[in-house]
């Protein structure tokens, strides 16, 4: 049995992150409060913790001393001299300078609030166990070092605290100026395809799959529990109408994704043909960044256009089930970073249109026919006629499919499984395997 996977599914690249701190093993427990400047008669536990400096002007250089008779500008010094990133501060803000020429800057509270210590960050659960609640609006450091391990800083509590931030996690989480965001897989790099693809498919053997753990980076098999979706389950249909859906009919298929109508549309999805008697019944495969990409270069406008404009769907077809996603949403959607991150699109199921400004209505039916024109111009599409004993597995949140008319019986069974899950066996996978770790992630 031969599995059609690889591109159409998982991404080829998972990037690789360093470890951002060795375990400690040390718990605390603290209690929220609001503090108030401490006093010489009476003040509470985290009042006692968190000890003013003298006060600083807002304009004072980042290149100032925190307080007077502190170390930070010998500090500094010996940060140059070491080739480490070049470490400054004001009443606000300590800045961290790269290599690349970059500063990054980071507030006080920011850094006291994401403090990577066993005590503040559990080693195991990686949930933050610091009081956010109880550190102190103006809360300022007595001390700041670059270290080879990463930023020290050390906090003006009783006791003194010390923060330690290894030097990749601070520059995967710059947010002044922001470091590129990517928090799941989308952020891989992709190789876009087209119909070339066909003269080498990627493909995995079952056997190949049911060997070993590496084998589930190339198939969908033994990643995790399928997810229902409203097709029940692992679901079995052929052209007998059975829910009140065109996939259960002998019509052709347009290429669209799977369950736009979910809040949730489904992640990866696997087809698998059991059977068929009959003629027709091609499978569509378009990759629908590479549409993307095209409608991008030729029609910029209906590109972000289509990025903007909010649409619904609906699965209204079974007395029993009425299907509306929670909210509307756009046909391409982007990440933090501009960059396309998912494409949610099946025209059958577009509901009435009407989360938009009167004044695009004619600009958004433009951008749609621009759309569908690099659908299904044919180096996109990709026609596969699958045999019995075929399976396929598609990435729903990229891959659009779809189907020519047939005749005679076809059988087909698949299942969904939802974008977080597979993800995450993913990421497992390639800590396993791979020995990458996500820890800048937390």
């Amino acid at each position: 049995m031969r599995i059609n996977t690889g591109i159409f599914s998982a991404q080829r690249h998972i990037r690789q992150v360093r470890p951002a701190m060795a375990p400690l093993y040390r718990h605390i427990s603290g209690t929220s409060g609001t503090l108030k400047p401490a006093t010489a008669t009476q003040s509470s536990a985290a009042e006692q913790r968190f000890k003013p400096l003298p006060s600083f002007s807002r304009d004072t250089p980042l290149s100032s001393e925190l307080s007077r008779g502190s170390s930070v500008t010998a500090d500094l010094k010996r940060t140059r001299s070491t080739g480490l990133p070049h470490v400054s501060c004001n009443e606000r803000k300590v800045s961290v300078g790269w290599n690349n020429g970059v500063a990054s800057r980071f507030h006080h509270i920011w850094l006291r609030d994401h403090c990577r210590c066993a005590d503040c960050l559990h080693p195991v659960t990686k949930q933050r166990l610091v009081n956010t609640f109880e550190i102190p609006p103006d809360v300022q450091p007595v001390k700041v070092e670059g270290r080879p391990a990463g930023l020290e800083v050390t906090w003006s509590e009783s006791p003194r605290h010390v923060s330690t931030y290894p030097w990749e996690w601070l520059s995967r989480s710059s947010y002044d100026p922001p470091e590129k965001h990517s928090m799941s897989l989308n952020g891989s790099r992709k190789t876009l395809w087209g119909s070339s693809i066909q003269h080498s498919p990627p493909t995995v053997s079952y056997e190949e799959v049911m060997r070993s753990d590496a084998g589930v980076y190339e198939w969908l098999k033994n990643i995790v529990r399928q997810s229902n979706g409203n097709d029940g389950g692992f679901w079995d249909f052929t052209s007998d109408l059975k829910h009140g859906d065109t996939a259960y009919t002998n019509l052709a298929l347009g290429a669209h994704t799977d369950t736009t109508y979910l809040s949730d549309p489904c992640g990866l999805q696997l087809f698998h043909l059991l059977s068929h008697e009959g003629t027709g019944g091609k499978t569509l495969l378009v990759d629908g960044f590479y549409a993307a990409a095209k409608l991008r270069e030729k029609y910029p406008s209906h590109y972000e256009l289509l990025t903007e404009v909010k649409i619904s769907a609906h699965a209204a077809g079974d007395a029993d089930s009425l299907y509306i996603p929670d909210e509307p949403f756009s046909i391409l959607k982007k990440d933090l970073n501009g960059d396309l991150m998912r494409v949610r699109y099946n025209n059958d199921d577009r509901s009435a249109l009407k989360y938009i400004d009167p004044v695009l209505v004619d600009d958004w039916y433009d951008a749609l026919r621009s759309w569908n024109r690099c659908l299904t111009s044919p180096d996109a599409e990709l026609w596969v006629k699958l045999s019995a004993g075929n399976a396929v597995v598609v990435d729903n949140h990229r891959v659009l499919h779809g189907r020519s008319a047939f005749t005679g019986k076809r059988r087909m069974c698949g299942a969904y499984v939802g974008a977080d899950e597979w993800r995450s066996r993913l990421r497992v996978l390639s800590q396993a395997i791979d020995k990458q770790s996500w820890d800048s992630e937390f």
